[in-house]
């Protein structure tokens, strides 16, 4: 980089200096446009699309068991919400297969009974008993409750057929995050023409402002036989169910009794075994005990505090061959980062997340943590989360403490404006050499704000963000900028987006695996639906561009996309992909993965590629997806890949699910022939609603490793558990470390 330019990036840290350098004024003139242009969508918002759809909730003193049996007298002093849309396959009429949902409540729940006939008789589809189960491979009805009517947050309860729960925090306008847990019952029967299925959801269980008397509210239904999705409401297809944007209303004939005391325990008591070969033959036996506490602080803000928290009964990633040049994305599964999960991982993109919460507690202890998330009103929400993590002598990691901020404020309909700070602080050097603190800094800082569009119909989506970074040192004190735009109608989908990311920007607590580029990336998609009914629901091509360039603004890479769709009317699909790419390697890089020579830094390489994917329908007990790529690689050579998917049920009981992927790089020496498989297989056992077992295995001959995972779980009560866990994990060939871990943990969730 010239000198000129490196200083002129140093003075976009001085905002009094930002539009006086042009280097600096080139970037950041992408943002306002966008910025202005958000705005003049929101003059022309309109009142929510479907006010009209009104369902009024009464409040009853009967008892309701909670049974699946619709025969208490309350049930017959509700309205009922019938007459559902069709959704998919069309949208232009109702829907053939009939429901009908009831709803109540007393000091305590909201009660909820729903039927669905299901014409002409035949099998229900399930995948299992399993909470949280996928949506598209069941029967299965669900329920979207916005109780600040914002039509961006809520929550969202169901079953399928068999009766496994669903359960999940909703954001963003339609996101329903399926780690969130809580307290509540239900329980299906079934019949040869219909199935039923009633809920019992505790006040307590959910978050909502006192003294509100309309919510949000719209019902969902799959219909697995007839290939047919349904709402309350009328959704254009295009959109999910859960879009908020769509959903009616529910009327209150007087305010939701407030919660109270509403304070949760959850302690736990492990014991393991640990065994590993690292340095000979070595067990460990370890006792643990730990728990987290809630207590509502208002009836829709919440604070969290864990004490010596453990994640041993957390699924293993699943494992996936790297070919990319940059660091990969693992979601975060542990249970105390996830509730309100989106006020924090939400902001950015998915490439430039200024916080990732998997970056604490990373090979080290966490001793404590606190968070105050939620809502401060039907406008205002707020996350505040402190993690204190354990320090290493051996590597001289010291103890840290990690803090975020966020604030996020409702505008227009659906649109909000945010605001995050993060901050990772080193407290304690077990070594305190200025070796340690360079490689260690004290302190890492973010900031930014970020706007999110979504007008009131949804058809425009967008979002823009600049966040600026904080170091000890120059080299972490860069920004980021970027900003997109999307248009999406049953048949048009076309967006841009643009992305700056400055090479001397840091987030530490964050995940942004590329720094020191500009991007811009355009797409449009058009979607042909055959006027008469046919086995193809949908088609259509879409083009997209992705360019990367330097900060001399010299192009670096390319990808070009030329993709067709066919959607079928029985939920199968197929996808062709036309591949263009180029690539200037801006670091040396081994193109196998498998520790073979790297090419140079400055190489320049081309090649076009096609790839085929096919998934089929999921009402067959057995499924399947397929996909290949064939085509040119790095330094002319030539990359052929084969991954397959298979899964088969015997529903509801047990699921079958194996994961196969073949490759096959060719390239001139030194490189020659590199082949490698990845091969997993899952075992998933759902005895009941309640006691589950899963084993999963995977090989990975590129990373060389094996490794089992086996995971029984009991839920004696709601919400507590326990687990007996065993995990094996095995570095193959040339390497030799081995290690075993047996644990035993009894959870409890007690309530007051």
């Amino acid at each position: 980089m010239n000198s000129n330019y490196s200083n002129g990036l140093k003075k976009c840290t001085n905002l009094n200096q930002l539009f006086k350098w042009n280097s600096c004024f080139s970037k950041a003139k992408t943002f306002i446009p966008y910025l202005f242009f958000f705005i003049f969508l929101h003059s022309i918002q309109g009142q929510k699309k479907n006010a009209d759809y009104r369902l009024n909730i009464r409040k009853t003193n009967a008892v309701i068991t909670i049974d699946g049996i619709v025969d208490e007298e309350a049930w017959q002093e509700t309205d009922v919400a019938n007459d559902f849309f069709m959704v998919l396959p069309e949208d232009t009429g109702k829907a053939e297969q009939q429901s009908e949902v009831r709803m109540c409540y007393d000091d305590k729940h909201i009660y909820l009974a729903a039927v669905f006939y299901h014409n002409p008789p035949g099998p229900y589809y399930v995948e299992s008993l399993r909470r949280d189960f996928s949506f598209g491979k069941n029967d299965n009805f669900l329920l979207f409750l916005d109780p600040f009517n914002n039509q961006t947050t809520g929550f969202s309860f169901g079953a399928n057929a068999a009766g496994a729960q669903w359960d999940g925090t909703m954001n963003n306008g339609s996101n329903v995050d399926l780690n969130w847990d809580s307290k509540w019952i239900s329980k299906v029967k079934q019949d040869k023409d219909k199935w039923v299925v009633e809920m019992a959801i505790p006040f307590k269980s959910i978050r909502y402002k006192k003294d509100v008397k309309e919510w949000g509210i719209n019902f969902s239904r799959l219909d697995l036989k007839s290939s047919e999705k349904s709402s309350w409401t009328p959704v254009p297809r295009q959109f999910s169910t859960s879009t908020l944007a769509y959903s009616g209303v529910l009327v209150w004939d007087e305010a939701p009794p407030p919660t109270g005391v509403n304070f949760s325990l959850i302690p736990y008591v492990l014991g393991s075994v640990n065994a590993n070969n690292i340095e000979g033959s070595n067990t460990d036996y370890e006792t643990k005990i730990g728990g987290d506490v809630k207590f509502a602080l208002t009836s829709s803000l919440n604070l969290d505090l864990t004490i010596n928290p453990d994640f041993s009964q957390v699924e293993v990633d699943q494992q996936i061959v790297n070919l990319d040049r940059f660091e990969l994305f693992y979601p975060e599964k542990r249970q105390f980062f996830l509730e309100n999960a989106d006020l924090f991982a939400s902001f950015g993109y998915s490439n430039i997340r200024p916080f990732f919460s998997r970056r604490i507690g990373l090979d080290v202890p966490i001793h404590a943590g606190v968070r105050v998330s939620g809502n401060l009103n039907e406008n205002w929400r707020m996350g505040l989360m402190d993690m204190q993590t354990a320090s290493d002598e051996e590597t001289g990691l010291p103890s840290q403490n990690f803090a975020a901020l966020t604030f996020q404020k409702k505008v227009f309909s659906q649109s909000s404006i945010g605001l995050m700070f993060v901050n990772k602080e080193s407290t304690s050097y077990p070594i305190d050499t200025e070796e340690y603190r360079e490689l260690y800094p004290k302190f890492n800082r973010n900031l930014g704000l970020e706007y999110n569009l979504a007008s009131y119909n949804n058809l425009w989506t967008g979002k823009a963000f600049v966040f600026k970074s904080f170091s000890p040192d120059d080299e972490g004190n860069g920004f980021t900028q970027a900003a997109n735009i999307e248009y999406k109608t049953q048949n048009w989908n076309f967006g841009f987006k643009e992305e700056y990311v400055a090479d001397d920007y840091r987030a530490e607590v964050g995940f942004v695996p590329r720094t020191g580029y500009f991007k811009i990336n355009p797409f449009v998609g058009y979607l042909f639906y055959p006027e008469k009914k046919s086995t193809v629901l949908s088609h259509g091509p879409r083009a997209t561009n992705i360019s990367y360039f330097n900060e001399d603004f010299k192009n670096t890479d390319y990808l070009n996309l030329l993709q067709y769709y066919l959607n079928f009317r029985n939920r199968s699909s197929f996808r062709m992909t036309l591949i263009n790419e180029f690539v200037e390697l801006q670091e040396p890089f081994d193109p196998t993965g498998t520790g073979k020579p790297e090419l140079p830094a400055g190489s320049q390489h081309y090649w076009n590629a096609l790839r085929l994917n096919y998934n089929s329908k999921p009402q067959s007990m057995f499924t399947y997806s397929i996909g290949t790529r064939v085509g040119g690689y790095y330094q002319d050579g030539s990359w052929f890949s084969l991954n397959n998917e298979l899964g088969y049920r015997f529903q509801p009981y047990v699921s079958l699910s194996s994961v196969i992927s073949y490759n096959n790089i060719k390239m001139p020496a030194p490189w020659n022939t590199t082949e490698f498989w990845l091969i997993g297989a899952k075992a998933d056992i759902t005895f009941t609603n309640k006691l589950f077992f899963a084993t999963l295995f995977q090989y990975n001959e590129q990373s060389k490793n094996f490794n089992l995972n086996s995971r029984f779980q009991w839920r004696y009560q709601p919400a507590s558990d326990l687990f007996l866990v065993y995990t094996y994990n095995d570095q193959l060939a040339p390497f030799t470390d081995t290690t075993q871990t047996l644990t035993l943990k009894l959870v409890y969730w007690f309530n007051k």
